[in-house]
């Protein structure tokens, strides 16, 4: 068997091992993703690594000396990191090597492994941790090649498919859910907590639908000024929205908060301004955002990740033929893929090339 495909591996944790409040406790935020990408770049072992961290996942690909060696550390940096209990851990994760590491990258950028399946986002996602990986030269020849080529195999799958036809994300799915509620939702009053990429994509989704009354807030108000302007909405300080809450009919949020930034206690004193009117919430923080027992009080409908990827999956039998298909295609580009690694395994010169990582070359740089 190939040395350098047994060494290729990924460990993780998705909506498919672990339940949002599980989940939760692995999320990394934006500068642990780089320290834990950083500390296993440094084990012996690890020639190459780069470290994913989504609202639905939390994955680690690497290539190492010997996989089955190494497995134990990747687990117990990531319990250091996040303070998680190795056993909840080992729980709720995956391990796979070889060639099931190549066709689950490959469904994981084309959106086959998401919690709604066939959305577009994670793929961006995907680009992004790579390029990250690539500025701090923790990836090789391998990696490189293995994320460069599935790249291309999920567009492909989605060209050739359509699976990404109808409602398949996280904002117009959450629009979707909001007109269910409210019935015709172009009146509706929307505040954004957080001025990201999902904040933006919900703002498009609500404007497509006519509403005209869209403030936003963010830690960073010249973020939300921006957002807020190109929607022509208001921005609102981040320290002032909750004095404004009783003004809103729905709450987007998805800030990148460790801790929830709309409370129960908030709530309740908004609620006391408006008792009759019903107020629609939807969390899609990772921690969450809002606290979960503000669904306790009267009127308040609150919705996270779990639930609205139910309401987009509710048509998944239907797309079952595409899905399939899809599978299919990117089945054939990680074979494809598998004989090429194998094949440049095959001469020595490139055996010793391809296994020679950015920290070896570093090394022999210094020297």
């Amino acid at each position: 068997m190939s040395t350098t495909l047994q060494s290729l591996f990924v460990f993780g944790s998705s909506h498919r091992e672990a339940p949002l409040a599980i989940r939760e406790r692995f999320a990394l935020g934006p500068e642990e993703t780089l320290q834990l990408q950083a500390q296993l770049f440094e084990l012996p072992d690890i020639k190459e690594c780069l470290v994913v961290s989504t609202c639905n996942r939390i994955e680690i690909y690497g290539l190492a000396q010997n996989a089955s060696n190494i497995e134990t550390s990747v687990r117990e940096n990531l319990c250091a990191l996040r303070g998680v209990e190795r056993e909840l851990l080992d729980a709720h994760s995956f391990w796979h090597s070889n060639l099931e590491a190549l066709q689950h990258v490959l469904e994981v950028c084309g959106g086959l492994e998401s919690q709604i399946v066939g959305e577009t986002e994670i793929l961006g996602q995907m680009k992004q941790a790579y390029a990250r990986a690539q500025a701090a030269n923790c990836i090789g020849s391998v990696l490189n090649r293995v994320f460069e080529k599935s790249f291309q195999a999920a567009k492909a799958a989605r060209n050739q498919t359509g699976i990404t036809a109808g409602q398949v994300s996280i904002g117009n799915v959450a629009v979707e859910l909001a007109s269910r509620i409210f019935g015709q939702i172009s009146t509706s009053r929307v505040l954004l907590l957080g001025s990201g990429e999902v904040a933006e994509k919900t703002a498009k989704a609500l404007k497509s639908k006519g509403v005209a009354d869209i403030s936003v807030s963010s830690r960073n108000f010249e973020n939300a000024h921006q957002l807020a302007h190109n929607f022509e909405g208001a921005a609102i300080e981040f320290s002032d929205f909750q004095q404004q809450l009783a003004h809103f009919d729905i709450v987007v949020s998805s800030t990148a908060a460790t801790e929830p930034v709309l409370t129960r206690t908030s709530l309740e004193r908004a609620r006391k301004k408006r008792p009759d009117q019903p107020c629609f919430l939807i969390d899609l923080g990772m921690p969450r955002d809002i606290e979960p027992s503000v669904e306790d009080l009267d009127e308040v409908y609150l919705y996270n990740l779990d639930d609205l990827s139910k309401i987009a999956n509710e048509n998944l039998e239907q797309r079952k033929t595409k899905i399939e298909a899809a599978r299919v295609i990117l089945k054939r580009h990680a074979w494809n893929l598998w004989l090429q690694l194998r094949r440049r395994e095959l001469q020595p010169k490139r055996v010793e090339a391809a296994l020679q990582s950015p920290k070896s070359n570093a090394v022999a740089n210094q020297a």
